[in-house]
């Protein structure tokens, strides 16, 4: 499969995120083209990771299918030939949309992230370690890192365009896009993470924390949309790797985010734009966890 950093498609193109591409094909639908692209420390890396992009898109499409009857979905494909024969403009372009794009349903994006903490760590552990809050509410005294969660929290975030999405109370929330809408992203947020969760410990995973994306159809209805519970979006641990207090080795892109630390520690880099060179180990490193949890968790290789 080629690497893709950038696409270039017969379309209106809308927006380009740290990953994703995103293109108009009318009024009611959307191309959604996942590109080999990384970033860290919101700092997009001038080298792409192999098979990334594909991973991304076909473990979202898993998890759609899988939660069909669970919670309404944007998808409406991701195979390339279904995809070119509803739009005809991309006839030419099969090579550079297989096993990487989802057609998908246009909605009004809710810009709130929804993030569902099944495990007290990255950010959230170190708030907590620092003030023992998230997002300013108290948590139980004495947790400990890696420490898992009964119940989850659901913590909001607000959507930002560029640099961090910031951690923000419900109540915060509820003000933004008040109480039934906030009610309602906070249930379905937790449904969902319930059954992330319990199929990730049936092949030995700990999904320790997600974060979910919805939007508005038409008829009000709210729809799970963008990617479900990808090494992107969520932390994956092997289960016989976690131990409370301990940090486990996770399913993303840690090598990369060990390697910046390690060059921001040496002077070389001031984590600002442009990136530092990545060696090759590094990027070997993170396309085998992004195929290795694809194949963990959908219990086949990545067919592109």
């Amino acid at each position: 499969m080629d690497l893709l950093t950038r696409s270039d498609l017969p379309l209106e193109l809308v927006g380009r995120g740290k990953v994703r591409d995103i293109y108009v094909v009318d009024a009611q639908r959307l191309l959604l083209i996942a590109t080999d692209r990384v970033s860290a420390f919101d700092v997009v890396m001038a080298e792409p990771v192999p098979f990334k992009g594909a991973v991304l898109t076909q473990l979202s499409a898993w998890w759609f299918r899988r939660l069909q009857g669970v919670v309404d979905h944007h998808m409406l494909s991701v195979d390339a030939d279904e995809i070119i024969a509803n739009v005809p403009a991309l006839a030419g372009c099969r090579d550079r949309i297989a096993g990487r794009t989802t057609l998908c349903r246009r909605v009004e994006v809710v810009p709130i992230e929804c993030v569902v903490r099944g495990y007290l760590s990255g950010s959230a552990w170190k708030e907590y370690a620092a003030t023992g809050t998230l997002a300013g509410e108290a948590l139980p005294a004495g947790l400990r890192q890696s420490e898992r969660l009964d119940p989850p929290v659901f913590s909001p975030a607000t959507k930002a365009e560029t640099g961090h999405d910031e951690n923000i109370p419900v109540s915060r929330m509820v003000e933004l896009i008040g109480a039934p809408l906030a009610s309602e992203l906070e249930r379905l947020s937790r449904t969902v993470y319930a059954a992330g969760r319990d199929a990730a410990a049936e092949r030995g995973l700990v999904l320790a924390d997600t974060k979910f994306e919805f939007g508005r159809d038409a008829a009000g209805k709210v729809v799970l949309i963008d990617e479900v519970m990808t090494p992107d979006s969520s932390r994956y641990w092997p289960a016989q790797g976690w131990s409370v207090g301990e940090v486990p080795p996770s399913f993303d892109k840690q090598p990369l985010r060990d390697h910046l630390d390690a060059e921001r520690a040496a002077g070389r880099w001031n984590g600002e734009a442009p990136p530092p060179p990545l060696p090759q180990a590094v990027i070997d490193a993170m396309s085998a966890r992004y195929l290795d949890l694809y194949r963990r968790m959908t219990g086949e290789d990545l067919g592109v």
